[in-house]
């Protein structure tokens, strides 16, 4: 356990604890168990060491331990959270727990075992499939941590500190709080700079090493994370790794389930378990119909990557009409539901979306009540007509 807690205090020591993410403010953290799941990337880790650093005057009342270390090869958790637990420990903080076996009954056992201990983990965004499970559901408070918004972007970038704006906000006033945001910042530059790559905490480390991080980590949510809650063979990863890189050329797409499966060289149910799975790592977006009930073997109606980020892992031609679709997907669904619509693209909430271009007109929505188009290469809309970039502000 030395080991641990030194590895603890130098990660403590090292960490950053002036700029927080958008959740942090609104976890409990007097909770009894919390979980933060997330895609790879996005700061979970960053978050539990801010929130050690910035809690707790005496360290030695937390300790944060990574389930993808070596101790744990032959070492339990419930038999680190003994240890410290008896030394006087009152917070564990871990970390990846995905990467540990049988993880659910160890945090149930630690739960009812040591009363007076506060647990929060992290674990990949595929764990949100565990929620439902009766043993965890009632003792284990779930949090979910999305990559960078526009509006985090902004201040990570140290270009202003916005309010959070809500999408009533959005649609009824538009113009004057694009207007507000953009007197005196070039904001369609730096939009374009996010759409690259702004959308997860690793670009601070530097833009030259963004891309292969970030093929690092679809690498390793494939060849780890999936694995790790899915018991899938070699030959599945590869499969999964394929269908990411054929549908990142097609997206947007209508899939063709038939078409899919012989070219990745498999069934249809298969085909469409997949889809849910890069879905849940948080690599896809799967959007479909109002009211229609999404499982993981219903066929989506539309799948998009799930950040504008990713296209260009894939190539630098990059569809602008995808980015923007990917874009708009990927923020609303922080906050709300996307469905697709009848006439326009998006419905989210009572309200219905088509999103194009500067020159983008309301042919197909002109008969649909509280319909918008929403604009690329826009700084400040007017009337029904706002702004992509302003849909970044929501979270």
């Amino acid at each position: 356990m030395e080991r641990l807690v030194n590895i603890y205090l130098r990660l403590l020591q090292e960490t950053d604890a002036k700029m927080f993410r958008y959740l942090y403010k609104s976890i409990d953290w007097d909770e009894r168990c919390i979980a933060i799941i997330g895609a790879k990337g996005v700061g979970k880790t960053t978050m539990l060491l801010q929130h050690i650093k910035t809690t707790f005057a005496n360290k030695d009342e937390a300790l944060f331990a990574s389930l993808d270390n070596t101790w744990f090869a032959n070492h339990t958790i419930f038999d680190l959270a003994d240890e410290f637990y008896k030394n006087g420990g009152t917070h564990l903080f871990l970390d990846e727990i995905h990467h540990y076996p049988n993880w659910a009954i160890e945090i149930k056992n630690i739960y009812d075992s040591f009363p007076k201990l506060k647990i929060v983990f992290t674990g990949s965004s595929l764990l949100q499939i565990y929620k439902s499970t009766a043993d965890l559901s009632r003792r284990v408070v779930y949090e979910t941590l999305e990559g960078l918004s526009f509006r985090e972007f902004l201040k990570f970038e140290n270009i202003g500190d916005f309010p959070v704006i809500t999408l009533e906000e959005i649609v009824e006033n538009h113009q004057n709080v694009a207007m507000e945001i953009t007197n005196g910042i070039k904001i369609m530059p730096l939009f374009k700079k996010y759409l690259r790559n702004g959308y997860y905490l690793f670009y601070k480390e530097g833009v030259q090493k963004y891309e292969s991080k970030l093929q690092e980590a679809i690498n390793n949510v494939i060849d780890v994370d999936i694995p790790a809650v899915e018991n899938i063979e070699f030959a599945s990863r590869h499969k999964l790794k394929k269908l990411l890189a054929i549908l990142s050329s097609l997206v947007p797409y209508t899939p063709n389930i038939k078409e899919l499966s012989d070219a990745i060289d498999t069934n249809r149910n298969l085909t469409v378990k997949y889809l849910s799975l890069l879905a849940n790592a948080k690599l896809l977006n799967l959007v479909s119909s109002k009211n229609k009930t999404i499982g993981d073997l219903t066929k989506p109606d539309k799948v998009l990557l799930n950040n504008t980020n990713l296209s260009y892992i894939f190539g630098d031609d990059t569809n602008i009409g995808s980015a923007r679709e990917t874009f708009f997907v990927n923020q609303l669904n922080a906050v709300s539901k996307v469905s697709l619509a009848n006439q326009g693209d998006f419905i989210v909430d009572k309200y219905t979306f088509e999103v194009g271009g500067k020159r983008k007109t309301f042919d197909q929505i002109k008969n649909v009540p509280n319909s918008f188009v929403v604009s690329d290469d826009l700084e400040v809309g007017h009337k029904n007509k706002i702004p992509l970039w302003l849909f970044g502000m929501i979270y």
